[in-house]
């Protein structure tokens, strides 16, 4: 069997890549990132007041979600991924210029509508580009190594916010936050994007098989008729429908759980100092599962379900041995949630078809969002009843649950070349 890697120009996959990576690390080295909620509480603003600005967050996620993966579609994905950059650098300068609670809110708004220009495009550009380079196959490993990368990001910001704060305060920090954004635009701009004539986006399919006419074939259309498309073909495919569930379970659980490992920290009697090296022992976990990407491309479905048993059995077991080698064993589990998240990911992406890639995208991350809030309200009630430790194990049931769907269905499906199907036929539909 030809590896259709084997046949990609290396500059083109090198460039793709490089400029990905640079971009995803950009995006998240925001020296605000550890410090706004001291910022926002400084400011004055109540518990409750900055409760409410998290909920007008997510929201504005939830709203420009799916419209703006539609208007990727029909526009140019390059453009949205250099738009949201400058979107999130003008919340930051708002927040410094005019520290208030309306400024706060409008700074929110404006950073949610940021993270929906870019879900959806950037996994779509990346989809495409490889695709068109016969390079589909490292899907799954670009991804992971890009996931790595906003990871690293995330950590270098925790690493410098420090040091910068005690030179300028909140005014230097939210400078430098601002520059990070700045040069991430920049950088979006050597994103390659070749986007198929209209009679050739009609014909978009999964790698391997053949044009065919139908429902999917959604060649020319404007933004209305591009979204519908895309809800259209989730509502229609099962194959879809069940691969962007999967994906917004996976993502939103550890995604949501993993705002509460602070308190899990201080539970178990650490001093304040010491929360941040345990949460980095967190992010390494994670890192490295970004980083393990090409060997779960190899996992069958019972694999895959193992993953998915282990995430659970992890994050309940680090979080109820109530003791810092706990944290151990939730490092463990982010990192096989990492995995476990680009690996559903990328069996979405081999699973659309049509000009709506973008669109379906943004669908799951929409999905993935309701999710987060409604693990926010169910870990809040579970732990005022029962405790942190408690909540968060009840909470990681879900991963057990979709490990023993994945086991129990033995349903394949249909057979795609080379890395694709490795990286994508380990889930089930």
């Amino acid at each position: 069997m030809i590896h259709l890697a084997s046949r990609v120009p290396d500059p083109a996959v090198r460039r793709l890549t490089a400029t990905l990576y640079g971009y995803a690390f950009l995006s998240d080295v925001v020296l605000l990132y550890p410090l706004y909620v001291v910022f926002f509480a400084d400011t004055g603003l109540s518990v409750g007041q900055i409760s409410s600005l998290f909920v007008v967050w997510s929201a504005a996620g939830i709203l420009f979600e799916v419209p703006s993966g539609a208007w990727a579609d029909v526009v140019s994905r390059r453009l949205l991924l250099c738009l949201a950059p400058l979107v999130t650098a003008a919340a930051f300068a708002l927040w410094v210029l005019v520290p208030s609670y309306p400024a706060f809110a409008v700074g929110f708004l404006l950073w949610g509508a940021a993270g929906a220009l870019v879900s959806g495009a950037l996994e779509a550009l990346v989809w495409t580009e490889l695709d068109r380079l016969g390079a589909v196959g490292r899907y799954a490993r670009v991804l992971g190594r890009a996931r790595t990368a906003g990871v690293l990001g995330v950590v270098s910001s925790g690493v410098l916010a420090g040091p910068v704060f005690a030179v300028g305060g909140y005014p230097v920090v939210g400078a430098a936050s601002v520059l990070a954004c700045l040069l991430a635009t920049v950088v979006a701009t050597r994103f390659p994007e070749h986007r198929p004539p209209a009679a050739d986006v009609a014909g978009e399919r999964e790698p391997g098989t053949a044009p065919a006419a139908g429902p999917d074939d959604d060649g020319d259309l404007g933004w209305w008729d591009t979204l519908r498309a895309g809800v259209a073909q989730v509502r229609t495919r099962p194959p879809v429908r069940a691969a962007v569930l999967l994906v917004a379970v996976v993502a939103a659980d550890w995604g949501a759980l993993d705002e509460f490992t602070p308190l899990l920290a201080l539970d178990i009697g650490v001093g304040a100092q010491a929360v941040p090296l345990l949460l980095l022992l967190l992010w390494a976990g994670v890192t490295v599962g970004g980083l393990l990407a090409p060997a779960g491309e190899r996992l069958s479905h019972r694999g895959y379900a193992a993953l998915l048993g282990l995430v659970g059995i992890a994050l309940a077991g680090g979080a109820l041995l109530e003791h810092p080698a706990g944290f151990v064993l939730l490092a463990v589990a982010f990192g096989a949630a990492q995995l476990a998240t680009v690996l559903a990911d990328a069996r979405l992406q081999a699973r659309i078809t049509g000009s709506s890639r973008a669109t379906v995208t943004s669908m799951a991350g929409m999905a993935t969002d309701v999710l987060i809030i409604g693990t926010y309200a169910c870990f809040g009630l579970l732990a005022t009843a029962a405790g942190n430790a408690v909540a968060f194990a009840v909470t990681a049931g879900p991963y057990l649950i979709v490990g023993l769907v994945v086991l129990t269905r033995h349903r394949r499906t249909a057979a795609v070349p080379g890395g694709v199907a490795a990286a994508t036929a380990n889930v089930p539909d």
